[in-house]
């Protein structure tokens, strides 16, 4: 068993559980909620229960009134299992309120689900722990990431050696028990984590007439991970029909198995009617469901080293920047920036660029942003190389490493 991983959450966990009676933290299966509830430092004056626990869960559902009772602060994991909790916890909550109360966590989008943010409103703030970034890999979540500093100084900082982005890197993404080296062999984890999710998880959120079809879409969903979304596109590649298919990628984002990317337009009103990006939650499951086993001569390469980005970037902005929102921008097919980072009227963009090298033509989505988004405190060219290098005003080539760290 490896030692305990300091998750980048965990400071504005702290935090919440300090102002507000309930606190929830979510995220995909296995992404490390439950270790987190167990091991940090901060929580282990907190009382811990699991749902996963069939003896818990029978007693939460025969009575959720005196199963949420207790004088001390009290964790509950996987806490989806008993919605009925939450109306518990409602009521108690408002007879006594005091913050810190209860500390939930469960394997779904509460957002998502039916009736559970109702049923807290007011009373909840929600996290969403991502799968491990880098930083936290590397046991540096005590600097302040580069994101951070560059959309604050609106210029790059530089120290800290780099290392580049591998092949191993990608493929084994952020699930803790790969990423970590728990395991021998990652592909049999995956497929473990497959057959777990198809024949257990899904049925928490819904009744699969047909799971075959299911894993054919969420494997075709893997092909196009970093892509535009069209549901009518991808229901047509796995034969089904558009209510059906709108069905099943709401139970994929759901189990944060996926998320999609909107993109950056002056009218945020016109931001929900555009269409978005769509990124499996994990390089590494991304690389298994796609048939990704090397880089060497994949077309999906470029692809798979973006989602793995993509889920960098997302965890660092939920753990520091909970106000910024991330983007995607397109000009009719004319100029397109991978990511666009959004924080109030300041905005970075960010170029992923594979290669150690890079050429002028890889700058020309960055120059139309700039010269189109005043609000642009600086556009970055992230490529797989060792040296920031200034390449105009507001415009530089960054170590992606450095960008994620």
């Amino acid at each position: 068993m490896t030692a305990y991983h300091k998750r980048d959450i965990a400071g504005a966990v702290l935090v919440a559980l300090e102002n507000m009676p309930v606190v929830a933290v979510t995220g995909m299966r296995q992404s490390g909620k439950s270790t987190f509830l167990r091991n940090e430092a901060g929580l282990h004056k907190r009382r811990y229960v699991t749902l996963d626990d069939l003896a818990q869960l029978a007693a939460a559902r025969e009575s959720p009134d005196r199963f949420v009772e207790s004088d001390e602060p009290l964790a509950i994991d996987e806490v989806q299992k008993c919605p009925e909790l939450l109306t518990a916890i409602k009521r108690r909550v408002d007879r006594h309120r005091s913050p810190g109360q209860y500390l939930l966590s469960g394997s779904a989008n509460f957002a998502l689900l039916k009736g559970i943010t109702e049923s807290l409103a007011g009373r909840a703030i929600y996290f969403t722990m991502h799968p491990f970034t880098r930083r936290e890999q590397e046991g540096h979540v005590s600097a302040r990431p580069f994101i951070v500093k560059l959309l604050e100084d609106g210029k790059p900082s530089s120290g800290g050696t780099i290392r580049a982005i591998g092949e191993r890197d990608v493929l084994s993404g952020g699930m803790p028990s790969v990423c970590l080296g728990e395991v021998k062999d990652r592909n049999i984890w995956f497929k473990g984590y497959e057959q777990t999710y198809l024949e257990r998880d899904l049925r928490q959120f819904s009744r699969l007439e047909n799971i075959v079809v299911f894993k054919n879409l969420m494997q075709l969903a893997a092909l196009r991970t970093g892509r535009l979304l069209s549901p009518s596109e991808l229901g047509r590649d796995a034969k089904l029909n558009a209510v059906t298919t709108a069905r099943y990628l709401s139970l994929l984002e759901t189990s944060f198995l996926a998320w999609r990317l909107t993109p950056f337009l002056k009218n945020r009103a016109s931001r929900i009617i555009k269409s978005p990006k769509m990124y499996l939650s994990d390089s590494g499951l991304a690389c298994w469901l796609a048939g990704v086993h090397a880089f060497k001569s994949d077309p999906s390469r470029g692809a798979m080293l973006e989602t793995y980005v993509a889920q960098n970037l997302a965890g660092i902005l939920a753990a520091h920047l909970a106000n910024a929102t991330l983007h995607y921008w397109n000009v009719q097919g004319r100029y397109e920036v991978d990511f666009v980072i959004e924080s109030g009227r300041r905005c970075i963009a960010l170029e992923v660029k594979s290669a150690a090298r890079w050429e002028e033509r890889d700058l020309t989505g960055l120059k139309a942003f700039l010269a189109a988004t005043p609000g642009c405190v600086a556009a970055v060219l992230a490529y797989n190389g060792t040296e920031t290098v200034p390449l105009g005003e507001h415009l530089w080539a960054v170590p992606l490493s450095r960008v994620i760290s």
